[in-house]
Order: C-alpha cells, then structure tokens, then sequence
C-alpha cells in the first residue's frame, strides 16, 4: 500500500499538522485503522492528563496517611484519609484478613 503525506487539522487546538508517510507506516505496524485526530502536542497533553502523570513524566505521588494497624499496632500508610468509624490495617494485616475472607 503507498502512503502519501496529509494535512490534518487537531480537533482540539484547530492546528494544522502532517501525517507523514512515516507515520502511517507506524499506524498500520500498530494495526491502527483510523488517521489521528490530535496533533503530536495535543495527543501528548491529553495522555498525561489521561495517565495522571506530572511534568516529568512520572506519576504524581499520592498523598498517603499516617496510621495505626488496628490489627498488630504497627505504624504504617495508607492512601486514604481514614474516617474512624472503619479499622485500618497495614498491609500485612490486610492481606491476612482479605485471604480469610475471599475463602
């Protein structure tokens, strides 16, 4: 199949980008059916903001907890702010109970 080079024009910023030749190629390599709808920057932004990731690329750190197994005592964190009206357990204890409880 040949390609040819076309101009696209982003759907979210209104820019006018080119689907080389290369970039086809790579789209039907993938098994991609459809021709982009976003521009380079724009599918970048949108994958970051779909991904949660930072500036740098990484995931952005979750706020974590400081807490008191309900189980062994053990001072551990979570990824919740707990309320107290639930026992919080570290992951040990957890895991312990969740395997009693999956049986």
């Amino acid at each position: 199949m040949s390609f040819q080079e076309k101009s696209i024009v982003c759907s979210d910023c209104g820019a006018s980008f080119t689907f080389s030749i290369e970039d086809q190629e790579f789209f039907q390599s993938k098994g991609y059916t459809n021709e982009p709808k976003r521009c380079l920057s724009c599918r970048q932004a949108r994958k970051t903001e779909r991904n949660g990731s930072g500036n740098d690329g990484y995931r952005t750190q979750r706020q974590m907890f400081p807490v008191t197994c309900a189980s062994c005592g053990k001072n551990t964190q979570v990824p919740f702010e707990p309320r107290g009206d639930k026992p919080v357990y570290c992951s040990d204890c957890y895991n312990k109970t969740r395997s009693v409880v999956s049986r």
